[in-house]
């Protein structure tokens, strides 16, 4: 899929682990400004957020975000993915782990109402058990991120940057994705 040079891209962003001496705040803040650097406008940023480590017991607490960016036009989102994973790379991201600890995540969750690769995959993933869902991985982009309408800790952020943002399968925007999801969940996420 070719996106257009205004096609809103939704990322999230999450740190739980130290870089360079620095902790997971200023990671984060320091991820945008590589974003910049690595081609992407970045009109719009959440605020920061402390948020319980996931699955719980895995580690420190995270520090999370979102953000809408703009990849420019014709870009692909393979192509989209590469380049974060290259912004990932240089805050000694290394992909050992699922939903293991880091220095650095940025997940692509959405690029405009694209729908990656079909509809069918893509149900498929967001249906699968939760069990199932640590064991398997998907080989290809699937789009929008097939986890977004589950994690309070991605909806949160997500909701300053675009909160009228709908999910192109469910019909609901990214309000009522966080209003549906349980007030303790929500109310874990909590802005620094």
């Amino acid at each position: 899929m070719h996106g257009k040079e205004n096609t809103p891209v939704l990322i999230a962003l999450g740190a739980n682990l130290p870089f360079a001496g620095e902790g997971p705040q200023a990671t984060l803040a320091a991820a945008i400004v590589a974003l910049v650097e690595e081609g992407f406008q970045v009109p719009k940023v959440s605020r920061f957020y402390a948020t319980p480590c996931f699955p719980a017991g895995a580690g420190p607490d995270y520090v999370n975000a979102a953000a809408r960016i703009i990849a420019g036009p014709e870009v692909d989102a393979a192509s989209i993915m590469q380049r974060l994973h290259a912004v990932e790379a240089r805050f000694g991201r290394e992909r050992t782990q699922r939903w293991g600890m880091r220095t650095l995540d940025i997940d692509l969750l959405a690029v405009g109402d694209s729908v990656l690769p079909d509809a069918a995959t893509l149900d498929r993933w967001r249906n699968l058990a939760p069990d199932a869902q640590l064991r398997a991985e998907p080989d290809r982009v699937i789009l929008p991120h097939p986890r977004l309408q589950d994690r309070s800790f991605v909806l949160v952020p997500l909701a300053d940057v675009a909160p009228r943002w709908v999910h192109p399968r469910t019909g609901l925007t990214v309000r009522q994705m966080l209003k549906a999801l349980p007030a303790a969940d929500r109310d874990a996420v909590k802005p620094l």
